[in-house]
């Protein structure tokens, strides 16, 4: 018989909640701010590799294709153990997330802005407008609707990813629940998981209907996306 009733290990994780609720808001943090940063330096880099040309174009789609090749528990080691860019465990982990999701989300972006028909590049340009502010004012609104879609899959799969953040020791969801089974306070390591994927799976599920709901507002009737 084992020394811990089966009620007492969801007891266990009843008692613990506060934190595993405090790690779902470092993951929950963790993924904002990596898709922002992501965004930041993925959608120019899209738009470099649309409409730019030479070197500049070369260099950003050869660092896409490294960061997109190589796996992301090597970036973060190499981040933290190697380079050492940052004394906090949050901020490389920030880095390395956001680093691998500027290579995605360029290749989102890049897709999107070649999605929009030429034809209407150059009609802003037959009304005067510049060719910068005719990619700003009439292709990139139109590129950010129809990113929608990839830009939720890029999302869902940032969020889950947090989790190989436990290898620098990050306090997230998953590093919680592993540190709360291996104290040898409990048997529960089958709730422990079971809830960390509860948690998991709202969290996705939250963010996948809310990034529906912008998805449907922006379409255009017909199922069209501009």
């Amino acid at each position: 018989m084992p020394p811990f009733p089966l009620q007492s290990d969801w007891a266990f994780v009843a008692g613990n909640l506060d934190l595993l609720l405090a790690g779902t808001g470092i993951t929950i943090g963790l993924t904002a701010a990596s898709i922002l940063l992501g965004f930041l330096l993925g959608f120019p880099a899209g738009a470099v590799e649309v409409y730019s040309r030479g070197p500049l174009k070369r260099a950003v789609e050869s660092a896409g294709v490294v960061l997109r090749g190589t796996p992301l528990l090597v970036i973060i080691i190499l981040l933290f153990f190697g380079l050492s860019v940052s004394s906090s465990a949050f901020v490389t982990a920030t880095i390395a997330l956001g680093l691998r999701s500027a290579a995605y989300q360029s290749q989102i972006f890049r897709g999107a802005l070649q999605s929009v028909d030429e034809g209407q590049l150059e009609a802003a340009r037959a009304i005067g407008m510049g060719r910068l502010q005719a990619i700003r004012s009439v292709v990139v609104p139109q590129a950010l609707r129809r990113s929608v879609p990839g830009f939720q899959n890029e999302f869902t799969i940032v969020l889950k990813d947090t989790s190989i953040a436990i290898v620098i020791g990050l306090g997230e969801l998953l590093t919680v629940g592993q540190n709360l089974y291996q104290g040898g306070q409990s048997t529960a390591a089958l709730e422990i998981f079971l809830t960390v994927s509860l948690i998991y799976f709202v969290l996705t599920f939250v963010t996948n209907r809310s990034l529906d709901y912008v998805d449907d507002h922006f379409s255009i009737p017909g199922g069209e996306r501009a």
